[in-house]
């Protein structure tokens, strides 16, 4: 009999909506994702933030809780670590497929040789993304598998007036003009800009894009807006990268 060690965590924040339309009637249904990671920091990374961006996260640390949850629930995705203990990740999409549960899967995993990540999708995931990972590829990776699940047109691109900014191809072009960013530069603008008109402070910009390894205190946030200021701004208008004294940075247009 399969039992669960740890109390899995289940909560509902703002919700990210898929939508789905039966005959006439729209349908706006909360976007539930299982996160299958034994590490603890990464696992709290990604949960923390799929739930700031509306997911119904749950999370399990080893295959077997999984394999439990995915028998006894319904997620829109998940994502799986291959290196669990009780039941590797590739045991577990095996036997869920064997199941016919049909959930999108991407595996998250360290092992980046080819043959590993064939093995992977043979064994039934969708996607595979290598560690150590952007949280906006896993971000837009994740996205474009509901999307694709739900039978709705895949987005993966961020625009806010002239800025356009595609996840998955790590572009950016203000107007018709491409951007050219640095890989930190480029995951700071598209933190901003999933939060678009919201005000983000210090330390939810260095959670999420520096993945807590630097002190609060240092410059190093003012120091990349300084740069990306002067990349995404200063030659255009109207201007979109705006400090909030105080409080932290939005992109909004100028008013």
């Amino acid at each position: 009999m399969l039992t669960t060690a740890l109390p899995i965590r289940h909560e509902r924040t703002r919700a990210w909506f898929v939508e789905c339309v039966c005959g006439n009637l729209r349908l706006e249904v909360v976007v539930k994702i299982l996160v299958v990671e034994d590490d603890q920091e990464i696992a709290h990374f990604i949960a923390k933030g799929f739930r700031e961006a509306g997911y119904a996260v749950s999370e399990a640390d080893n295959g077997l809780d999984a394999l439990t949850m995915f028998l006894t629930d319904v997620f829109d995705v998940a994502i799986v670590d291959v290196m669990l203990p009780e039941l590797d990740g590739i045991s577990l999409i095996k036997r869920l497929r064997a199941q016919r549960v049909q959930v999108p899967i991407l595996i998250l995993s360290a092992k980046q040789r080819v043959e590993e990540r064939v093995r992977g999708l043979d064994a039934g995931a969708d996607d595979y993304l290598i560690k150590p990972f952007a949280f906006t590829e896993l971000f837009a990776r994740v996205t474009a598998l509901v999307r694709r699940s739900q039978g709705t047109a895949e987005s993966t691109t961020l625009e806010v007036e002239d800025l356009k900014l595609d996840m998955l191809a790590r572009q950016v072009w203000r107007g018709s003009q491409v951007i050219d960013l640095q890989p930190r530069e480029f995951d700071l603008l598209a933190y901003l800009m999933r939060n678009a008109g919201r005000v983000v402070s210090k330390t939810m910009i260095i959670d999420h894009v520096w993945h807590y390894n630097f002190d609060p205190n240092t410059n190093i946030v003012e120091a990349r807006m300084s740069r990306l200021r002067e990349k995404v701004d200063r030659d255009f208008e109207p201007k979109l990268l705006q400090t909030v004294r105080g409080a932290g940075y939005v992109v909004r247009k100028e008013s």
